[in-house]
């Protein structure tokens, strides 16, 4: 019986792990209509490569930024598509939180290139963490602080006596005569 609720059980996550992906394509419907829309903080910006470049004027198309109460292109927020033949894109900035419906016209279409859905959530700014005025100082030891010309003849001094001492200390052990 217990194997049985486990085999159930193993089942039922195999079943919605191979789902999982049907959703989220499903869920960027959207983006298969020849647009791409992102987020990052308050901008929101849209690519496309549906749209060709008039002649005449230069421009590839416009996009529109619709709030959830604005219901037509000339409704929303306007901004000019740039780029190249390969892809063209436009962006918002200053877009406070909430949800959004991007749709991008090409300058010699009368359907749009594409249409989805965007959400805005509240940006986070980054805080500014404090960092060491004079820097990390590994591996100069010693050699951070200035010393004065005492401590240096000092330090010289021991030096040199530890040469003589071991100086002295070499030459008795040369001679086994000597005890």
């Amino acid at each position: 019986m217990r194997t049985i609720q486990l085999l159930l059980r193993s089942g039922l996550t195999v079943t919605a792990a191979a789902a999982l992906p049907l959703a989220l394509t499903a869920g960027t419907a959207g983006a298969a209509s020849g647009i791409s829309v992102s987020t990052t903080g308050t901008t929101v910006s849209v690519t496309t490569s549906a749209c060709s470049q008039n002649r005449t004027t230069g421009v590839w198309g416009t996009g529109s930024l619709l709030t959830s109460s604005q219901g037509s292109f000339a409704e929303g927020r306007k901004a000019t598509l740039a780029g190249t033949t390969v892809s063209q894109s436009t962006a918002w900035t200053n877009v406070t939180p909430g949800t959004y419906t991007v749709i991008v016209m090409c300058q010699n279409a009368s359907t749009p290139a594409g249409t989805q859905s965007v959400i805005v959530s509240r940006s986070t700014t980054p805080t500014a963490t404090a960092s060491p005025t004079r820097g990390v100082m590994g591996g100069l030891g010693g050699a951070t602080k200035d010393y004065g010309p005492l401590t240096l003849a000092a330090g010289g001094g021991l030096v040199g006596v530890g040469v003589i001492a071991t100086a002295w200390f070499l030459r008795r052990r040369a001679k086994p005569y000597r005890l």
